[in-house]
């Protein structure tokens, strides 16, 4: 568990150009943020950033865009964030990056819906020599490599290691053994699939694995998902659900099958609607991923590049595991981590 004290950020922006109105072209869900930079130092460049994420029907990614206008903001830097319709919509989200491509931004911050579905942009862009960060969700590495994807950072969570964390705790509360099931989001994720993967790593050998169901990361479904394992398993001690969304939806699930208190839920991500939960008893646990801090080291890293500086090849977003026992510490800090963590993109645009 990381300490309770966050160091504290500076995030300043040198720049070279002249005050004045910027207006950056948008569509769909587009969105400005950020004051246009004052001039600075010489020899320095103000980035001109776009973002492209997956869907604001999900409150993870709503939390993403609040990092990214807070920093936007901060820095006094124009943002223009683009969102997919859905968390399923590869197409329209390829399309929002495909729109964006053939402007003049200088960074563009992307958070695929798939490894592989904005990879024909992102082309596009590092033929332009444009700065590319991928933040959350990974860029396949083989497909990049085949289109000649220059990736200047990525910027997300080890998925397997928050799996394993939730996983050692469920070990934890099945201090007898049992059998449980994980729900995942989109079948074949990569997210999904390090999520589960590292869960597994985390159980004890008395607890088994029964069960891995998809659920398409929305909380109906999952709901519908987890009734039917219920039925399947009517022995079964707990699920491991690979979103607070979906794990609210299983949460839901186990109280209408009469099982709350009896079969365990724990679930990543650590939405304030699951931080809720976990205070009042419905999820045992979220292994809290920062969404905010991941948007707003996004923004950062642009400001890094612009600056002419060399960039980590990767950083490891914050996770920290929320019981009934700090629950209240994570609701008053969200949504940011209650704890600190390291952000090396601060120290270089200082």
């Amino acid at each position: 568990m990381m300490a309770n004290t966050r160091g504290r950020r500076t995030a300043a922006l040198s720049a070279a150009l002249a005050a004045g109105a910027l207006a950056l072209a948008a569509c769909g869900s587009g969105e400005t943020t950020g004051a246009t930079p004052a001039a600075g130092e010489a020899g320095t460049a103000a980035p001109k950033i776009a973002a492209v994420i997956k869907g604001l029907d999900n409150p993870f990614f709503q939390t993403m865009k609040q990092g990214m206008d807070d920093q936007a903001a901060t820095a006094k830097v124009p943002v223009t964030v683009q969102a997919a319709n859905a968390i399923t919509d590869t197409t329209g989200q390829a399309d929002k990056l495909n729109g964006l491509a053939g402007q003049d931004f200088s960074c563009y911050v992307v958070n695929p819906i798939s490894g592989t579905n904005l990879v024909q942009g992102l082309a596009q862009l590092s033929a332009q020599n444009k700065t590319v960060v991928n933040i959350d969700s990974p860029i396949d590495a083989a497909a990049a490599k085949s289109a000649n994807v220059k990736l200047a950072t990525y910027i997300g969570t080890d998925n397997v290691e928050a799996g394993k964390t939730a996983g050692q705790r469920m070990t934890e509360l099945l201090a007898d053994g049992g059998n449980v099931a994980a729900i995942g989001g989109i079948a074949g994720d990569v997210t999904s699939g390090a999520r589960v993967e590292g869960f597994q790593q985390g159980l004890g050998p008395k607890v088994k694995m029964v069960q891995t169901v998809a659920a398409n990361w929305e909380r109906q479904t999952a709901l519908t998902a987890a009734t039917d394992v219920l039925q399947a398993h009517p022995d079964l001690a707990g699920f491991f659900v690979a979103n607070d969304d979906m794990g609210l939806g299983v949460a839901r699930a186990v109280a209408n099958a009469g099982k709350a208190g009896k079969v365990r839920v724990i679930s990543v991500d650590g939405i304030k609607d699951a931080l809720n939960a976990v205070k009042a008893g419905t999820l045992d646990g979220t292994v809290a991923q920062y969404p905010y801090a991941i948007g707003l080291m996004g923004v950062e890293a642009c400001q890094a590049a612009a600056a002419g500086k060399t960039l980590p090849a990767s950083v490891k977003a914050p996770v920290e595991l929320v019981t009934k026992d700090n629950a209240d510490k994570a609701l008053a800090a969200t949504p940011k981590p209650f704890g600190s963590y390291d952000d090396p993109f601060a120290s270089l645009i200082k």
